[in-house]
Formats: C-alpha cells, sequence, structure tokens
C-alpha cells in the first residue's frame, strides 16, 4: 500500500469487520467502538483473539469496529449503536455512557477485576524533514510562522489531551494559569483547520501537506514515520508531556440484549495477556503488563508525564471537571478559539 492509499484508506471511520473470513459461521459477533488512531492495534489484535477465543471455547467470533473522534463515538454508542464493548480514549467519555445505564457502575474493575487501562500512551510532535523551525518542546510551538496541526478537542480525546498538555507543560514550568491560557490562545490562532479525530488531522498533515507541526498520540506519530519515512520526524518533548489514559469497557447493556457477554468480556480480559500485550507495545501504545513495558522499555522515550488532574495545574479536581470547565459549550476551549480567529 502506497503513501496515498494507507492515508485514504486510514481516513475512512465507519465499520470494518476484522477477525474470519468470509462464509464462515461466528457463534458471535462483537463490535468494538473505538477512537481514531487505534485502528492498526485492533486489526491485530482482533486476529489474535479470534483464535485465542476459539482455543478456550470452540467457538467462533467476529469482531467488528467503529472508529472516530472518542467523543462522538461515545455518542453514538448513546444514540444506540449495538457496542459490545468501547475502547476510547477518554474516560469522560466511557463515563458519559455509563451515566446514561448502559455501562455499570463499577466499569473501571474491568471484567475479572483486571481494570480498564490495558495501556497508556502520550502526546509528542511530527514535524517536517530536517525540522525547519527547530522545535523542541511545546514552547516551540510559538515560534513565528509555525502552523499546528491538532484535531477539535469537542469531538476528538487526543485534541483534548494535545490543548491539556499545552496548558499544563506551561504550569509545569512555573507558568501561570493565564499564563496557560494565553499560551493556548496563541496555539490556535495557528491552527488552519480543525479535523474532527486524530487520524483525520494526520491525513491533513500527511497527506495535504498542511501545517509544519502534527500535535499527535504517540503511536500515530511512529505511523506517520513508518509511512513517509524520512519525509517527517518526530520530536519528543524535552521533558514533560500529558500521560493520555484510554479506557476499554463492556458495554452491558448490548451484550445482555445480544447474547454477546461471554465472548465480550472474554475480548476484554485477552487485551491483558502477554499476547495481546506484545502488540500493543509493538503498535507504540505503552503496556501495562511489567513484563512487556521493561522487555520494550528502549522503545518508548522515558518522559515525565503528567495527568491532568494532577493538582499542580490547577485543571479540575476530576475528569469531570476538566471536562466541564474546558470543553463544554461556552468553555474555555470555546471562548480561546473565538478569540483566536
Amino acid at each position: 500500500m502506497n503513501r496515498r492509499q494507507f492515508l485514504t484508506a486510514s481516513s475512512l471511520a465507519g465499520l470494518t469487520t476484522l477477525g474470519g473470513c468470509s462464509g464462515t459461521h461466528y457463534d458471535a459477533e462483537l463490535l468494538n467502538v473505538s477512537y481514531d488512531p487505534t485502528r492498526e492495534l485492533y486489526r491485530n489484535l482482533n486476529r489474535l483473539f479470534t483464535d485465542h477465543f476459539f482455543a478456550l471455547s470452540g467457538k467462533r467470533v467476529r469482531v467488528r469496529q467503529s472508529h472516530g473522534g472518542s467523543g462522538s463515538q461515545a455518542r453514538s454508542v448513546i444514540d444506540g449503536i449495538p457496542a459490545d464493548v468501547v475502547t476510547l480514549a477518554m474516560w469522560t467519555d466511557v463515563d458519559n455512557i455509563r451515566s446514561r445505564s448502559l455501562i455499570a457502575s463499577d466499569w473501571e474493575k474491568g471484567p475479572g477485576g483486571r481494570g480498564s487501562l490495558p495501556y497508556h500512551s502520550t502526546i509528542v510532535f511530527v514535524v517536517r524533514q530536517g525540522n525547519p523551525f527547530g522545535i523542541q518542546d511545546w514552547e516551540d510551538l510559538l515560534k513565528p510562522g509555525v502552523k499546528i496541526i491538532t484535531a477539535n478537542p469537542k469531538t476528538g480525546g487526543g485534541a483534548k489531551l494535545n490543548m491539556l498538555g499545552a496548558w499544563g507543560a506551561v504550569r509545569m514550568a512555573g507558568g501561570t494559569a493565564n499564563d496557560a491560557r494565553e499560551f493556548i490562545t496563541e496555539m490556535y490562532r495557528r491552527v488552519p483547520v480543525l479535523d474532527t479525530g486524530a487520524r483525520g488531522a494526520t491525513v491533513t498533515f500527511a497527506r495535504k501537506n498542511i501545517g509544519d507541526v502534527h500535535l499527535t498520540w504517540e503511536n500515530e506519530a511512529w505511523l506517520e514515520k513508518r509511512e513517509l519515512k524520512d519525509a517527517v520526524e518526530i520530536v519528543y518533548p524535552k521533558r514533560w508531556s500529558i500521560r493520555a489514559e484510554p479506557h476499554v469497557a463492556l458495554v452491558e447493556a448490548n451484550v445482555d440484549k445480544k447474547g454477546t457477554r461471554a465472548a465480550a468480556e472474554a475480548y476484554l480480559k485477552f487485551l491483558y495477556t502477554e499476547t495481546a500485550q506484545e502488540v500493543i507495545a509493538e503498535t507504540y501504545f505503552r503496556p501495562s503488563h511489567e513484563k512487556v513495558a521493561k522487555d520494550n522499555e528502549k522503545r518508548f522515550r522515558l518522559l515525565e508525564l503528567f495527568r491532568a488532574t494532577d493538582p499542580k495545574l490547577e485543571l479540575g479536581d476530576d475528569w469531570n471537571e476538566i471536562q466541564n470547565r474546558f470543553f463544554s459549550e461556552g468553555g474555555i476551549f470555546d471562548e480561546i478559539y473565538q478569540s483566536s480567529r
């Protein structure tokens, strides 16, 4: 697949079927509703899971995928898309589904008490060949003439992390809340287009050749590097970036209605197996499995990853407060984006 073919295919959301062959009888069919940059990850994991589940149960399962901006995906589940599991970018997106009684109140425990965080990630920068603007850290995003590509934080989880990462980097370096607000206001003045999700922003930067620096997930940056080779470079912030914690959960209301609980629970448990965790690491998501993380530590740059809920940042006491303060109608993003136009 060449560059144009890859980026065109990757930009498509919607449903794809992964695992199994056409004409095969399936005992169960699962739908995993996920966020934008996990297409490659779950394409690999789903194929492994079908074999894993057959070995466990003697039953054949097919897994379908839906991808898009994390917030938009959460709304699609609330609106009725029959997801068996969700694997979304933000805690708030999963908990929003929980608030509609579709997910159990104790969803963070996960099936079998394995938790809801099979991996974590962070935000890095992708720049053009030779790094012509000398981007080395967050502060360099505001160098004269730099155009920034990021998605819309109202719809994309990674885009929320881009904005909060920039805010947090200012605060971690000793800046005030007002300094941070001024920084992100100027940052969005340099954003020529807001795509709805992370993969759309990748296409804008890589295929449409718009912008000088792309703020994106670590795994998405390595995907761009693999596909575009020397045309782009990955820049890790010198010291700080935000810790991204994509959560997974069983959509209880749907699995009971569809009779897929056993397969769906097995699917989420599979994500924590050593086999799955190796795939997670190879795809540049940071694994939760201690041994796999140790074996792959050279793959990942050592950074100080701050959480958005860190009291030092004063973003909010919890994710619900952060969501309401920054991304709700009339929140900080709406205020600064309007003033930056």
